[in-house]
């Protein structure tokens, strides 16, 4: 599978693409809005199946296209490589999470999920997962977790899951239609403020399933 990681650069896209060239399995381009930027975080994981380059390159020929930029960021990268992207499903790892002095951090207060706002922007099938991953988990070894992935489109979602599978040495499971997104998102919010007050890593365990 060829996968773009788009933020590739930044931490989470980092650990995502480490994990991926370690275990060499797949063609992974990490994107950014900078191509030498990119080539340069390429080259420093020392795969030759790790390449770099400029976001609207990275998504072209691509299986799957991961959108691992910062929260703020992730509408206006999504509108910038709709027409390079077309119909290559987009993975939206991102949650929209604000945080309040003396309170911690809060979900988004929008209706709709920072994916569905993606979704309305690119014509590709979207999914939303991997939020309650974090990069320092994913860099060193897979994480003793599960990964939760949804969307409305079949393929779309069964490639995201495949990925994830990947990643975790739990499970990837099937959290249902891109609305779950809300929760989804919103469950970052709960992880960091645990994160927060334990001192922790912590990640999701889903118990019952077999």
């Amino acid at each position: 599978m060829k996968i773009a990681i788009l933020g590739g650069t930044g931490s989470f896209g980092r650990a995502f693409a480490h994990r991926l060239a370690a275990l060499g399995e797949d063609e992974v381009v990490i994107g950014s809005r900078d191509a030498v930027r990119a080539r340069d975080a390429a080259e420093a994981l020392g795969s030759p199946r790790v390449t770099g380059a400029a976001n609207e390159d990275a998504v072209r020929g691509a299986d799957l296209a991961v959108l691992a930029v910062k929260a703020d960021g992730a509408l206006d990268t999504a509108r910038g490589i709709a027409d390079a992207l077309g119909e290559t499903p987009l993975l939206s790892v991102a949650s929209a999470i604000t945080f309040e002095k003396g309170v911690g951090a809060l979900p988004d207060s929008d209706g709709l999920s920072l994916a569905e706002r993606i979704q309305d922007v690119v014509r590709a099938p979207v999914t939303a997962g991997l939020h309650s991953i974090a990069a320092a988990n994913l860099d060193h070894a897979p994480p003793e977790e599960d990964a939760l992935v949804c969307g409305d489109d079949a393929r779309a979602k069964e490639l995201a899951l495949q990925v994830a599978d990947k990643l975790v040495a739990g499970r990837a499971l099937d959290a249902g239609p891109l609305a779950s997104a809300r929760a989804l998102e919103g469950l970052t919010a709960v992880i960091v403020n645990v994160n927060r007050r334990y001192k922790a890593h912590a990640g999701v365990r889903i118990t019952g399933v077999e």
